[in-house]
C-alpha cells in the first residue's frame, strides 16, 4: 500500500496548523511549525486570495492529514456517509473516529496516530478479547480495547501514557483504565466532542461537485 514518506512538519507548514503528526514532539520548542510558521518552499504562498475551491481543497487535506490517510481510503468514507441520513460532513468525522488507530491514540497508547497504527499492525491490541491487526477496523459503542499482557511494558505505550495529559488527556467518549491499559468506547462522539477546528462542511461541497 502507498504511504506518505515525506517530512511530517512540512504537512503543518503547508497546511498552517498543527497536526499534532509527531506526537510529543509538537509541544515542545523543537516542533518546525513553531520556528518556521510559514508554507513550505521556495516561493511560500504569497497569493493574496483563495479561490473556493483552493479554500475547501485546504480543508479536505487537513482532514486527510490529521487521520494520516490517503485519498481513495478518505473518499471511500465520505461515500459511506453520504449514503448515511444524516448531516454528511459530521457522520464523516465519526467514521473516522471509529477507526481503531484513532481510538487508540485518543486514548493515550500512543503519542500520534501513526505509532498507533504500528501497534495494531504489530498484533499489540485487542477489542471485546480478540487480536485486532487492521488499523481501519471500526470500533463500536460499547466495545473494549485493550493491549496484550505481553505487551503492556512496551516503551512506546509506557512513554506515550505519562504524556497524555499533555495533550490535553483521554477523550471524553473514552473510558480507560491506565492499570490494565484498557479501555471501552462508550459512545460515538457528536461534532463538538470531536472539537477539530476543521469546516467539514467545505469538504462535503468538494466531494458533491
Amino acid at each position: 500500500m502507498a504511504r506518505y514518506i515525506g517530512s511530517e512538519c512540512r504537512q503543518c507548514r503547508r497546511e498552517g496548523m498543527k497536526l499534532f503528526l509527531k506526537g510529543n514532539k509538537c509541544s515542545t520548542d523543537k516542533c518546525a511549525f513553531e520556528r518556521r510558521n510559514y508554507a513550505p518552499g521556495q516561493h511560500k504562498d504569497t497569493r493574496s486570495k483563495i479561490s473556493d475551491y483552493g479554500k475547501q481543497l485546504r480543508e479536505k487535506q487537513k482532514l486527510r492529514r490529521i487521520y494520516g490517510l490517503l485519498e481513495r481510503q478518505f473518499r471511500r468514507y465520505y461515500e459511506a456517509a453520504s449514503r448515511k441520513k444524516g448531516v454528511t460532513g459530521e457522520i464523516m468525522l465519526q467514521y473516522l473516529e471509529r477507526r481503531l488507530d484513532n481510538v487508540v491514540y485518543r486514548m493515550g497508547l500512543a503519542s500520534n496516530r501513526l505509532a498507533s497504527r504500528q501497534l495494531i499492525n504489530h498484533g499489540h491490541l485487542k477489542v471485546n478479547g480478540r487480536r485486532v491487526d487492521i488499523p481501519s477496523f471500526l470500533v463500536k459503542a460499547g466495545d473494549k480495547i485493550e493491549v496484550k499482557e505481553k505487551s503492556r511494558k512496551l516503551k512506546v505505550i509506557v512513554q506515550a501514557m505519562e504524556s497524555v495529559a499533555r495533550r490535553g488527556g483521554v477523550a471524553a467518549w473514552m473510558e480507560v483504565n491506565p492499570e490494565t491499559l484498557s479501555g471501552v468506547f462508550k459512545s460515538v462522539p457528536n461534532r463538538e466532542e470531536v472539537g477539530l477546528p476543521i469546516q467539514e462542511q467545505l469538504i462535503v461541497e468538494l466531494y458533491s461537485k
